[in-house]
């Protein structure tokens, strides 16, 4: 266990921003019928909100994007891809090939 200085209410407001906003993008939508369960919903989330969620403080990136893409060619119809995670609770959008 981690204790937060004494006389620091400032010491632990990152992690309880980051906790309400896994509670209201995530946990608040889903129910949580175990400790496995929620495990796994936690690493998807995670792992989602590391590298593909936009962070206004980061330029509208993730802060750790899986593939970094270069346009090379823009010609014709580019279509979007959509792929539904935590049951369509997350979407993930990327550029059709």
């Amino acid at each position: 266990m981690l204790r937060t200085p004494v006389q620091a209410p400032n010491a632990s407001a990152f992690v309880e921003r980051w906790i309400a906003t896994v509670r209201a993008e995530c946990l608040d939508w889903l129910l949580i019928v175990g400790r496995s369960h929620l495990e796994q919903v936690l690493r998807v989330y995670v792992k989602h909100y590391n590298t593909h969620r936009p962070h206004r403080a980061l330029g509208l990136e993730a802060p750790c994007p899986a593939v970094r893409l270069h346009l090379i060619h823009e010609g014709g119809q580019a279509g979007v891809q959509r792929r539904d995670l935590l049951g369509g609770l997350l979407h993930q959008y990327r550029r059709a090939a």
